[in-house]
């Protein structure tokens, strides 16, 4: 397990960012271990992460800091369960992180927050996904972002309210083909997916499952293509996501309506499918930045920092998802004047923020489980190689949907 060392803020990517003002010592700093995937198939989008939290953590020194002091960052390296087990080891037994905050992976913020709890720290995510991660009711763990339900129910409520209309047809006249990553996050999604789509009346044709490190998904697309359905959903990761794209191209499978959730609107996909290759394709994910600013007031301003910071645009939306869930947890301990996990969970009791707060368009309530209930998806769509946020109108900010009759 690799834990990143020291930088500047223009050091190499593979290292360990320090946010401290100047003249601070190690003894003001308020230390918060970032965990993600740092090296591997995912690393881009674990760095674009926390991405997020160094402008989250730019953000919150300027008003101050976490109890009175600078933010310092600490990154544990985690692509697997076992990883982020020792990674969050490491920060804690070795550098005495004040508190955790993820992640990329579902699975590594699962085995990551549970060895957390050993230590008595907040393990707080902002971009895992997969349901359980809050059923589980740990003490701990704390998710401000949206979560499996939410992504398939902005799925469901995109084809029944939209799509279907688009396609001339009524829900009980759809079919449907739903392909997932078999890890908890696109499993999750998947079932609610399918029993939301049945009680609406639309035929689900079949639900089919595959690993995000497959080499060969040609089976899995001739099974779909096979079924004929109107719409095609696929909930995975890039590298899965990019392989069945290429894979549908190959064997041309061409559905009325592709919808990816959780991954697919990004350069790299770009890049490896063309403009003409994710021409129409709809991805359902975190706000992006281009979203209306009336819908989340400071995105404008987000992106310009973006820009300023690193010199180019987001990667990907994760990573303002991030910055704004690093904001709501240092208000969150900033209530509780302390990062004890019991005393930052009975401050939550007293968020109510409404949607539409923050730059993603979240707003902030907690339930028992420590669940935010405001933070809520988008939809985008590629239009001439430029992922145009469709869904809900009001993030659209005017953009249409093309690729439809009528």
């Amino acid at each position: 397990m690799t834990i990143m060392t020291r930088r500047t803020l223009t050091g190499a990517l593979a290292s360990l960012t320090i946010l401290v003002a100047g003249g601070a010592t190690a003894q003001e700093t308020f230390k918060v271990g970032a965990i993600n995937p740092y090296s591997g198939p995912l690393a881009l989008y674990g760095e674009e992460t926390t991405r997020g939290y160094e402008l989250g953590a730019d953000a919150v020194n300027a008003d101050g800091g976490i109890l009175g002091k600078t933010v310092e960052i600490l990154r544990g390296n985690a692509g697997n369960p076992q990883e982020g087990i020792a990674a969050v080891e490491q920060l804690a037994g070795r550098d005495n992180v004040d508190a955790f905050i993820g992640t990329y992976l579902s699975s590594v913020a699962g085995a990551a927050s549970e060895t957390a709890l050993n230590y008595n720290k907040v393990y707080w995510d902002t971009n895992a996904l997969a349901t359980v991660l809050t059923e589980r009711g740990l003490p701990n763990f704390i998710r401000s972002g949206p979560y499996a339900l939410d992504f398939a129910d902005a799925s469901v409520e995109i084809v029944l309210n939209s799509l279907a209309g688009k396609l001339g047809k009524k829900p009980s006249e759809l079919t449907v083909w739903l392909e997932h990553e078999e890890s908890v996050y696109g499993t999750s999604i998947a079932e609610r997916q399918k029993e939301q789509f049945e009680e609406a009346g639309v035929t689900v044709l079949g639900v089919g499952s595959h690993s995000f490190k497959s080499i060969d998904l040609t089976d899995t697309v001739l099974r779909a293509k096979s079924a004929g359905p109107d719409i095609f959903i696929e909930t995975g990761y890039v590298p899965d996501g990019n392989l069945i794209l290429r894979t549908m191209r190959n064997q041309d499978f061409a559905p009325k309506v592709t919808l990816f959730v959780g991954t697919g609107d990004t350069g790299e996909t770009l890049e490896a499918m063309g403009n003409d290759g994710v021409e129409g394709l709809f991805v359902v994910s975190y706000p992006r930045p281009e979203i209306s600013d009336e819908y989340g007031p400071g995105s404008d301003a987000y992106l310009e920092a973006y820009r300023t910071k690193y010199g180019k645009d987001p990667i990907a939306p994760q990573s303002m998802a991030a910055f704004v869930g690093f904001k709501i947890m240092a208000d969150a301990i900033n209530r509780a004047g302390s990062a004890d996990p019991a005393a930052v969970a009975e401050a939550l009791k007293t968020i109510d923020t409404p949607l539409g707060t923050y730059e993603t368009g979240f707003g902030a309530q907690f339930d028992e489980n420590k669940q935010n209930l405001r933070a809520h998806p988008a939809v985008i769509q590629w239009q001439d190689g430029v992922q145009m946020t469709v869904y809900p109108e009001a993030a659209a900010g005017g953009n249409k949907m093309v690729g439809f009759d009528n």
